[in-house]
């Protein structure tokens, strides 16, 4: 199903609920801007091997849901929107890539810490796919700490952790770059390519997209701080029609060190120098939650203000503060919205910019 109401697929996903004791908020709708619409890839692609709807979801009920998203496919045509794509998201294979029945195969692909083969169909890449089929401008950027860690130990390297931030060794830094330039990006890019659409994979060091200076603490080794992000070689390709696809990997323009950068800050500063739309973060929870174990306390929407004032609170605590303060940082630097949705919940990414309600939370100027 290409997109569903927030209403009848929670009906049909277990383990999932929409906030539904929260009064839901209107989110702001910029006016798109008439520009040609991409040619090159074709939705009809996409939806060819679309999985079945939910029981009693009819052909009108399809029809219904397309002119629900119509406004909204109109107001991102040739629109950048930012995704970070990681976390829970990335660790599990049905998540990133779906499920399939073997007649409906479009691709086989190995995970390396299963070494099992996977019919793949709608998930993550389908749903980016899709969107840059309808005209809009996805540029993903993506970690991969699970897959870093299977590495490290494969290699009897031990993974450590201070404040938060991973401990950067010479050794540890060859393993993120290889991982995450290499194994990582390029999955990827093989997934978004066989799901019919057009990707170059490239890490932060390539056209010093992303530039880095070491961290000034010195027991967690080669971490580097954005000081800049060159947008020349990502709007090229983005004009051309291609999904860029960006490792979390940066280098320090002087010494040309790589250097390990978080994802969700790295995400943030590409959606800044692009004027992005959106900067739209992927992660393991539900979004903001006044209580971090009840989905119905979930925040739809909020402005940079109350964000803070949760903060202050200590509502919003621990991982989720520089989830928060990224968001912040981006729309202080243009941009128009960031959302903050769990990549674990099915079709989320579509749920969150096609429907009126979303799934996650949208944090505004």
């Amino acid at each position: 199903m290409l997109l569903q109401s927030t209403s009848v697929y929670a009906a049909s996903c277990k383990g999932f609920k929409t906030a539904g004791t929260k009064p839901l908020q209107s989110r702001p709708c910029p006016q798109a801007r008439l520009i040609r619409r991409p040619t090159e890839c074709s939705a009809a692609n996409v939806l060819r091997e679309a999985p079945e709807a939910p029981k009693g979801f009819s052909p009108f009920d399809r029809v219904s849901v397309l002119s629900e998203a119509l406004p909204y496919l109109q107001q991102f045509r040739n629109k950048t929107i930012v995704i970070k794509y990681g976390g829970a998201a990335m660790k599990d294979p049905t998540l990133k890539v779906g499920t399939c029945r073997p007649r409906h195969l479009s691709l086989l692909t190995v995970y390396p810490d299963r070494r099992e083969l996977t019919f793949v169909q709608a998930g993550v890449i389908k749903d980016l796919v899709l969107l840059a089929c309808v005209g809009v401008q996805p540029v993903l950027v993506h970690g991969g700490g699970p897959e870093i860690n299977i590495w490290l130990n494969k290699l009897g390297i031990k993974a450590e952790f201070k404040n938060g931030l991973r401990v950067t060794d010479e050794a540890t830094m060859d393993v993120v770059e290889m991982v995450l330039g290499g194994r990582v990006n390029k999955g990827l890019v093989t997934l978004i390519q066989q799901a019919g659409g057009q990707a170059v994979g490239l890490c932060g060091k390539d056209s010093n997209i992303i530039r880095a200076r070491q961290m000034v603490e010195k027991d967690i080794g080669f971490v580097g701080d954005i000081t800049s992000v060159n947008k020349d070689l990502i709007q090229a390709l983005v004009k051309e029609q291609y999904i860029p696809v960006v490792a979390s990997v940066a280098a320090d323009p002087q010494t040309g060190q790589a250097l390990n950068v978080n994802a969700d800050i790295a995400a943030g500063e590409m959606a800044a120098a692009l004027q992005a739309e959106k900067l739209i973060l992927m992660t393991d929870v539900p979004g903001v939650l006044k209580d971090k174990d009840d989905i119905a306390t979930k925040y739809t929407a909020l402005d940079i203000k109350s964000t803070r004032q949760l903060v202050a609170d200590g509502i919003i605590a621990g991982g989720m503060i520089p989830k928060v303060e990224c968001c912040i940082r981006c729309l202080a630097q243009g941009v128009a919205a960031t959302h903050i949705i769990d990549g674990r919940q099915p079709h989320s990414l579509l749920m969150e910019l096609l429907t009126d309600t979303g799934v996650g939370t949208m944090i505004t100027g």
